[in-house]
């Protein structure tokens, strides 16, 4: 799975556990609904359950659950569950610092980027996974 798809993902995935009301959904059943294959959902399965979004429950009637409300669970807490920190590109930027603006490039990015990330996930702080359920329950017009 490609990395920038971890958090559309995992969203899509807490959105389909939200839609199936607490029952206990396998990995196989995510992964239909995602469509990709079940080991990528378990690995972003096991990462929302260390963040205690998801709850697993083993045994021949097991699956994952919501650990808490949808509407308790914001896409920022998501984010930051599923996303390592984000650099922007930092870490492999080298520019010639012999240059006055390759000297001091890389710090003013970083405060810029810096900002950016904060407003990005203020901003997903304000929306839930009930929110995004919602969303997704107004346009479906069929059941899973």
């Amino acid at each position: 799975m490609a990395a920038n798809s971890r958090f559309a993902v995992s969203v899509h995935m807490l959105a389909y556990l939200a839609f199936k009301q607490g029952q206990p959904v396998t990995s196989s059943e995510i992964a239909s609904s995602v469509d990709t294959h079940p080991v990528l959902i378990r690995r972003l399965l096991t990462q929302l359950t260390r963040a205690r979004l998801v709850t697993a429950q083993k045994g021949a009637h097991g699956g994952y659950a919501l650990a808490s409300s949808a509407q308790n669970i914001s896409l920022r807490e998501v984010f930051r569950a599923v996303e390592p920190a984000p650099d922007f590109g930092l870490s492999h930027f080298t520019p010639n610092t012999r240059c006055p603006v390759g000297n001091k490039i890389a710090a003013v990015l970083a405060k810029s980027f810096a900002k950016a990330q904060a407003q990005m996930e203020a901003e997903l702080a304000a929306i839930t996974i009930a929110d995004i359920h919602r969303e997704v329950a107004s346009v479906c017009t069929g059941k899973h």
